[in-house]
C-alpha cells in the first residue's frame, strides 16, 4: 500500500511562474491530441429524473438540505434543449473533443425499456459534434441511477453490475456508428467516498463495509460494461481501425504526508491505495480486490476486468496533506498547505500534482487522458492561470516521454455541482441561472484555451 503512495510523493517539484508564463502551451503536442471540455448529463441537461433528483429534495436529520442552499438540477443549464449553444461554445474555443454523458434514467426509465426519442436526441448531438470536427467521448455512468435501480438497492443490489452492462450494450448498439470513445464509469472512488463513507450523496450511508462492497460492484460493472461494448459496438466511426476505446475517468488525488511523522506517511499510503490504486489494480490483475483491514477483505478473479482499459482517464483537481490520527474512527485530518491558493470550495490549487500523477501513472502502461481538470472560481480570477499551469504540467510530462493523449477542461459551462449546488462554478463559460436565456458567457480562461488550440492547430 505504501509503495504506491511513495511513488507519487517521492518526486517534489515546484513550477516556476516565469516558466509557465513563457510556455507555448501544447505547441509540441501531436495533431491527434485531444483538446476539449467535459460535462455530465445530470449536471447540465435539466429535466432528468433519477436517484439524485430525489436526493435533492431531502434534508439531513438536523434540517440541513442535502444540497447547498436547497439547489436542484431540475433546469440548470437546460443543455437537453440548448445543446447547440454548447456546441457553439466548443467551436469558439477550438475544441476537437467533448466528453459528455448519456443519462441512464432518461434512456431506460423502466427496466428493459428504451426511450427512442431520447436516443434520437443523443444521436443528433453526436452527429452534430462530428460534423463540427469534434470527437464525442461518451460517459455511460456518471453517479446517477434510475429510480428503479435505486429502489432495488442501488449498488447494494447484486443485479446492478449486470443492469448497467445491459445498458452499455444497448448504448453501443445504438450509437457505436458515431461513437468510438467510451468512458464506462466516472469516478467510482468518489461515488463510494461520498455516498457510502461521508453520507453526503445517495444513498447517504456511513458504512465502510458497504463502501467496500459498492466499490467491488463498480469494478464488476466496469468489466461487464467493457465486454458488452466490445460485443455491441463493432462500427469504427473514426476509421482508425478501432471500433471501441474504453476506459474510466478516475479521480486521482495526491496524498502527501503533512510531516515526517511515520503515522502521516502510513495513513497517506493507505488512503492512496484505497482511493487511487485499488480500482486500477483490479483492471491490471483481472481481480476484484478491496481490502479494508479489520472490516473486509475481498479478493476474487474477475476475468472481464483484465485488458478492459484502452486508456486511463485522469480527473485531477487537488492534493491532500495527511495528518494521521490512528486513535479514532476517521484515520486522518487534511491540513492546509501554507501560502497555497485555494478555490471556492477550499481545494488547494496544486498544478504540480497533475505532472506528478502523469509521471507516476505512465508506469501502468496505458495511454493517459486528462478527462477532467478545472477550478471552482465564481469571481473568474483564478481560472486563466489555473488552465495555463495545468497545460504546462502536461507539456512537462510529455517532454519526459509520458503518453498523454488529451486534456479536457471541467467544465465546459457552469453546472450543478452535486452537494455544492450552484456554489462550485467550474465553467469555461459562465451562466447566470436566473437568466431565462441561460446565455453561455466566456470567462477569462477562454483566451488561454484558444491560445493552446491555435498552437495545436485546432483553431485558426
Amino acid at each position: 500500500m505504501i509503495g504506491a503512495a511513495s511513488l507519487g510523493c517521492a518526486r517534489p517539484v515546484t513550477f516556476s511562474a516565469a516558466d509557465i508564463a513563457a510556455a507555448p502551451l501544447l505547441a509540441g503536442a501531436p495533431r491527434g491530441f485531444f483538446l476539449g471540455a467535459a460535462t455530465s448529463a445530470h449536471q447540465i441537461e435539466g429535466q432528468t429524473h433519477n436517484d439524485w433528483t430525489e436526493w435533492e429534495k431531502g434534508r439531513y436529520p438536523d434540517g440541513t438540505p442535502h444540497v447547498a442552499d436547497g439547489a436542484s438540477a431540475a433546469r440548470i443549464a437546460d443543455s437537453w434543449d440548448l445543446w447547440r449553444s454548447d456546441l457553439a461554445a466548443l467551436q469558439l474555443i477550438g475544441a476537437n473533443a467533448y466528453r459528455l454523458g448519456i443519462e441512464w434514467s432518461r434512456l431506460e426509465p423502466t427496466p428493459g425499456a428504451w426511450d427512442e426519442a431520447a436516443a434520437a436526441r443523443y444521436r443528433e448531438m453526436f452527429v452534430g459534434l462530428r460534423a463540427a470536427g469534434i470527437t464525442p467521448i461518451v460517459t455511460l455512468y456518471h453517479f446517477t441511477l434510475p429510480t428503479w435501480v435505486a429502489a432495488r438497492g442501488g449498488w447494494d443490489w447484486d443485479g446492478a453490475p449486470a443492469a448497467l452492462a445491459a445498458f452499455a450494450a444497448r448504448a453501443g448498439a445504438a450509437f457505436g456508428d458515431v461513437v468510438d470513445w467510451w468512458c464506462t464509469i466516472n469516478e467510482p472512488n468518489v461515488l463510494v467516498a461520498k455516498g457510502y463513507l461521508a453520507g453526503q450523496w445517495p444513498p447517504g450511508a456511513r458504512d465502510p463495509r458497504r463502501a467496500a462492497l459498492a466499490l467491488a460492484a463498480l469494478m464488476r460493472a466496469h468489466g461487464l460494461m467493457a465486454r458488452a461494448l466490445r460485443e455491441s459496438d463493432r462500427a469504427d466511426a473514426d476509421g482508425d481501425g478501432h471500433a471501441t476505446r474504453i476506459g474510466i475517468a478516475q479521480n486521482l488525488r495526491i496524498f502527501d504526508p503533512y510531516s515526517a511523522r511515520p503515522v502521516d506517511g502510513i495513513v497517506a499510503g493507505a488512503a492512496d491505495w484505497f482511493y487511487d490504486e485499488s480500482f486500477l489494480d483490479a483492471v491490471t490483475l483481472g481481480r476484484v480486490r478491496v481490502v479494508l483491514p479489520g472490516v473486509i477483505d475481498i479478493d476474487e478473479p474477475f476475468p472481464a476486468l483484465a485488458g478492459s482499459f484502452d486508456y486511463l482517464g485522469i480527473n485531477y483537481y487537488t492534493r491532500d496533506l495527511i495528518v494521521g490520527r490512528l486513535d479514532r474512527a476517521h484515520p486522518y485530518d487534511v491540513a492546509a498547505a501554507p501560502e497555497r491558493p485555494r478555490n471556492d470550495l477550499g481545494w488547494e490549487i496544486y498544478p504540480e500534482g497533475l505532472y506528478r500523477l502523469l509521471v507516476r501513472y505512465a508506469h501502468r502502461g496505458w495511454p493517459l487522458f486528462v478527462t477532467e481538470n478545472g477550478v471552482a472560481d465564481g469571481r473568474d480570477v483564478q481560472r486563466a492561470d489555473f488552465l495555463r499551469a495545468h497545460l504546462y504540467a502536461i507539456d512537462r510530462a510529455r517532454a519526459e516521454g509520458v503518453d498523454v493523449i488529451g486534456y479536457l477542461h471541467w467544465s465546459l459551462i457552469d453546472n450543478f455541482e452535486w452537494s455544492h449546488g450552484f456554489r462550485g462554478r467550474f465553467g469555461l463559460f459562465k451562466i447566470d441561472f436566473n437568466d431565462p436565456m441561460l446565455a453561455r458567457r466566456p470567462t477569462a480562461a477562454v483566451a488561454v484555451f484558444q491560445q493552446a488550440a491555435r498552437n495545436l492547430g485546432t483553431l485558426r
